[in-house]
């Protein structure tokens, strides 16, 4: 194998590594893109839904929430348990630093009055209320609004319980929103609770003083898509771009191979002598191969042909020669 064919295979090898992972990436990042799509689907079909009644969605304590119902609204009455109040730490909301107030609530009524006994009386839902202003230094005492007191009937989007976490916090504060770190830290823990939690939506009756409304969730569906014709696009330059090399050595291979036995090719500057790079005034230097050679014998070299002003200055010179001869011999 010659070296232009080993150059031009390794160029073919790249150009086909490249574009596999170009192909992959883009697409996982299409893969990407239809789950954020499913996701912002479900958010939009949940909020344009109706409330249901808790035990609709949730029927006993412990039942995990089903696929597709997160963000869905429901309805449940009971009452709030102000005393276990708990702050989630580091979750600021449109870029302002908070805390969140996560409230744990007593069911009296999951099915808001659609059954003909009380479901689930007893049950803890935790509750997000919204967030309030930090203090001045992360040890300042932070004392959140007063949630409504007696029988209250609220209205939330249901969410995934967060992992918990092993990363400390201060009394009564928590890193994340897991339900049994919640209500331990605010003094209930072993409660009969469910496998999430609520985002608070609205109250009945209203609190005297409201909490700082939580973040919608977002519909962007972001770069995922564009990236993945994008990484598409890549793949095809690739296999472009190193087939055309390839097909550059095997063509310059071929091209010094036809050319192996002729004469060297002569390099004819333009000027006083060649630049190191041609200019508008200084043009590229011109290639010019040199005339094959033909000796007197060969029958095919064709003669030269006079012209009137040669034969006359060709009869002038033979003249001045034998008048210089004579001049000798006298």
């Amino acid at each position: 194998m010659s070296p232009a064919v080993r150059r031009a295979s390794g160029l073919v090898v790249v150009a086909l590594v490249v574009a596999v992972a170009c192909t992959f990436l883009g697409r996982w990042q299409w893969n990407r893109h239809v789950w954020r799509d499913h996701a912002i689907a479900e958010v939009v079909a949940s909020e344009k839904a109706a409330p249901v009644p808790l035990d609709r969605l949730l029927p006993s304590a412990g039942a995990p929430l089903p696929q597709g119902d997160e963000w869905r609204q429901v309805q449940v009455v009971g009452h709030y348990e102000p005393g276990a109040t708990v702050l989630l730490r580091n979750r600021p909301v449109d870029g302002n630093a908070g805390y969140h107030a996560l409230v744990p609530f007593v069911v009296e009524d999951a099915s808001v009055g659609t059954s003909a006994q009380p479901t689930q009386v007893g049950s803890v839902l935790v509750v997000d209320r919204g967030w309030v202003e930090t203090g001045e230094t992360s040890a300042a005492v932070v004392d959140p609004p007063a949630p409504p007191s007696g029988t209250v009937t609220v209205t939330v989007k249901l969410r995934e319980d967060e992992p918990a976490t092993r990363r400390s916090a201060p009394p009564r504060q928590v890193q994340a929103i897991s339900v049994d770190q919640v209500l331990a830290a605010g003094g209930m823990a072993g409660a009969t609770t469910f496998r999430g939690y609520g985002g608070l939506v609205s109250e009945s009756p209203a609190p005297a003083v409201a909490h700082g409304p939580l973040q919608e969730p977002s519909t962007d569906p972001g770069p995922h898509l564009s990236y993945a014709f994008q990484w598409w696009v890549f793949a095809l330059g690739g296999l472009l771009a190193f087939g055309s090399m390839a097909r550059r050595e095997l063509l310059e291979a071929r091209y010094e191979a036809a050319l192996g036995d002729e004469d060297p090719v002569e390099i004819v500057p333009n000027g006083d002598g060649p630049a190191l790079w041609p200019t508008r005034d200084d043009p590229r230097p011109v290639r010019r191969r040199p005339p094959a050679r033909r000796t007197p014998s060969d029958p095919n070299v064709p003669h030269r042909r006079g012209g009137r002003d040669e034969d006359a200055e060709d009869a002038l010179i033979d003249a001045q020669l034998a008048a210089s001869e004579q001049r000798s011999a006298h």
